[in-house]
């Protein structure tokens, strides 16, 4: 079985990970029901289910989109979409597009992109204008990044990009984080920013992008629940479960499906962080959908043992291990405890089950609340700059 640990996009602030998390029991599928019925702000999600890929590596959140030609009724449908909250944008493999994109262009010269992991891992190809819908809200014009390791010139940065779906362990990935763009004023204005490229031919250089040419969070053109989401999962139990499914719900107090109650909202900084308390030590801490586990530092040694290789970025206690952290934002206040559970990664593996609530592993530098945080839980995520009846964002609440 392939299995994806730490998948940190480094760009700026953007963060994207994929590892090892959930939970669920015996060889059951569960479902979280959504808010009401099937509304048009509703986006469906399976982990481990219908909507992924038949050998997908554990705890992955998959959603369909469909993409369009600009102007045309000439649209794909496409699942295997790894829902991601630690990014910004549209990626797709061009593998799996059948419909004609745009390239945008910089005078005579087409504008391509590569964005690289905390695992080593990168993504590298065109960047090309889409009509997209998001469950069924109205399309959206956006810049999305085609993902093409045979574009043009390989930059050293992505020298070993993704080269196809099978490699990757998906067919895309949907960014869902809070800021509108994967890169921002950096790209915009300072041309030597390693991200953004323009293309004659073999021959690829470095260029600055102006804001609306860069790719962009779709969710955030939208032309009515645009301040933000919430992502609503089941409980799963710490045996596992085969796949569970849930509801993306687009917009926070903009319809009746969407309000927000009961839940404490926590200011982000602009790198994406709040704060994490564990074990007497301070983390920069975030939340991320497109991580399949908790990932952070034990406390103290031997409480949580790595397990032995290949799988050494994981944890193995010989049995189920539960913790308390407590989040806050920067301020301090709020703040709130959270209890969570790890248990043997290889255990777990070798289960018969794909979902889990208690898998974890080895971060030293930051508290990464993955995809195992959602289960059982409301999250709302919360624009940068956009308001709503919990503030004002970039905010996570839950």
């Amino acid at each position: 079985m392939s299995m994806i640990s730490s998948r940190l996009l480094l760009v700026l602030v953007i963060t994207l990970i994929s590892g090892c998390g959930g939970g669920g029991s015996g060889s059951s599928s569960t479902s979280s029901p959504p808010p009401s019925s099937q509304a048009n702000n509703i986006l469906s999600i399976s982990v481990n289910g219908s909507l992924c890929s038949t050998n997908s590596y554990l705890n992955k959140a998959c959603v369909a989109v469909t993409i369009c030609t600009s102007g045309t009724t000439q649209c794909q449908t496409i699942s295997d979409i790894l829902l991601d909250t630690g990014s910004y944008g549209l990626r797709i493999f061009k593998q799996v597009l059948n419909v004609k994109l745009d390239q945008t262009m910089i005078g005579s010269s087409s504008v391509a992109e590569c964005v690289q992991f905390g695992d080593g891992s990168s993504d590298w190809g065109p960047v090309q204008m889409a009509s997209v819908i998001l469950a069924n809200e109205p399309a959206v014009q956006v810049p999305v990044q085609v993902i093409d390791a045979t574009f043009g010139r390989l930059p050293s940065g992505c020298a070993n990009a993704d080269k196809n779906p099978a490699g990757a362990g998906f067919n895309g990935i949907l960014g869902m984080g809070f800021f509108a763009q994967d890169c921002g004023p950096v790209c915009a204005g300072n041309s030597a920013n390693g991200i953004y490229y323009l293309c004659n031919g073999g021959s690829c250089v470095d260029t600055a992008v102006p804001l609306s040419g860069q790719v962009q969070n779709p969710a955030m053109l939208l032309p009515q629940d645009n301040n933000g989401f919430f992502i609503q999962l089941p409980a799963v139990p710490l045996s596992g479960a085969q796949s569970v499914s849930g509801s993306l719900i687009f917009g926070i107090g903009t319809q009746a499906n969407n309000g927000a109650s009961s839940v404490t909202a926590y200011s982000a900084n602009s790198q994406a962080e709040f704060v994490t308390t564990f074990g007497g030590r301070t983390y920069a801490s975030f939340i991320d959908s497109g991580s399949n586990g908790l990932f952070f530092s034990p406390p103290q040694a031997g409480l949580l043992p790595l397990c032995a290789s290949p799988n050494e970025t994981w944890f193995c206690p010989s049995a189920d291990t539960n913790l308390t952290a407590t989040n806050a934002d920067f301020s301090g206040s709020p703040s709130g405890v959270v209890t969570f559970d790890i248990g043997n990664f290889e255990s777990l593996m070798n289960s018969s089950n794909q979902v889990f609530s208690n898998l974890g592993g080895f971060d030293a530098n930051s508290f990464d609340w993955g995809l195992p945080f959602f289960f059982g839980r409301k999250i709302f995520v919360g624009f940068d700059g956009r308001t709503s009846t919990l503030g004002s964002g970039p905010y996570w609440a839950y």
